[in-house]
């Protein structure tokens, strides 16, 4: 049996300032961008070549509302991963992504925390090659 996890629902504000970063700044493709209804959407974005994606949410609620960029209680859980660190690092850099410390060597690759515009934490990471 094959499975894998397909998209990861990540609540926003709304649709176009979440299809602006991810699309525009991290430079994501935008799969899909359907109206459901007069104030909801199904948009999925995705980072180049990668098979899964994020479906971007937009808040129904204030309960919903409140949990924006802290799904995970304030912990890293989405994780970009490259195969040029350097590269990538640089050019989000360059396009006013927020990172919240300098590149470190671990002992599994090349990572740096940063920020979305919403307050999630994310992992830029380049693993080793081995």
């Amino acid at each position: 049996m094959r499975q894998s996890l397909a998209l990861t629902a990540l609540l926003v504000p709304d649709y176009e300032s979440a299809i602006d970063f991810y699309v525009g700044v991290l430079g994501f493709d935008l799969v899909e961008d359907r109206a459901l209804s007069p104030d909801k959407r199904w948009v999925v974005v995705r980072p180049k070549g990668s098979a899964g994606g994020l479906l971007l949410a937009k808040a129904a609620d204030a309960r919903q509302a409140a949990r924006i960029g802290d799904q995970t209680g304030g912990r890293v859980f989405l994780f970009l991963e490259t195969d040029d660190f350097a590269r990538d690092h640089a050019a989000m850099l360059s396009r006013g992504v927020p990172f919240e410390e300098a590149p470190r060597r671990e002992s599994y690759g090349t990572v740096a925390v940063f920020r979305d515009p919403f307050g999630n934490r994310w992992d830029l990471i380049q693993p080793n090659a081995d």
